[in-house]
């Protein structure tokens, strides 16, 4: 259960918030709007990293699963798996994810495996060598490099966030 209860989801920034979602609120999105402000500006970061980069979305939620791994974050995991199935991940690649040795999994290419020593790296140590950045270099235009740093440090956030307070996935729910 929740350490607080969530909120209602009266107002403009609510109504911004279910647009984006489709019409619906989730329990991230009730809790964040005990302070409208503060779920006005995530709403806002996470749209544009959701739907507005080009980081390939394979990349993006082989990100967002990784971190729910390494932070223990069951309502990320269960929020992004069907996302990740549309962009072409499966269940070898998840069972990869979740595995102690991703960054060398054989169920994972190359330039994935690339990618999961860069989260594991940002994510784990917030310092990231200069080995492990020179080889994620090569995968991606410079735009993407940094679409793809924000994304690992937007989703550490949501899952820090979702951890430190409980917050739980109604059992019939998916999505972001």
């Amino acid at each position: 259960m929740a350490r607080l209860p969530g909120t209602d989801g009266a107002g403009d920034i609510a109504a911004r918030i279910r647009e984006r979602r489709g019409g619906d609120l989730r329990p991230l999105d009730r809790m964040l709007l005990h302070s409208p402000q503060l779920a006005d500006g995530w709403n806002s970061l996470l749209g544009a990293i959701r739907q507005r980069i080009e980081l390939p979305a394979d990349i993006r939620e082989l990100v967002i699963l990784r971190i729910a791994v390494l932070n223990r974050a069951d309502y990320e995991w269960a929020a992004h798996e069907a996302d990740a199935r549309a962009a072409g991940l499966g269940d070898r690649q998840f069972d990869a994810i979740r595995g102690t040795d991703a960054g060398s999994h054989p169920a994972l290419d190359e330039r994935q495996r690339r990618v999961i020593a860069y989260t594991d790296a940002m994510t784990r140590d917030v310092h990231v060598p200069t080995a492990v950045f020179d080889a994620v270099r090569d995968d991606f235009t410079t735009p993407e490099l940094v679409e793809l740093t924000a994304t690992v440090a937007a989703y550490s956030m949501v899952s820090r966030f979702l951890v430190a307070l409980d917050v739980e996935l109604p059992a019939t729910a998916g999505g972001r």
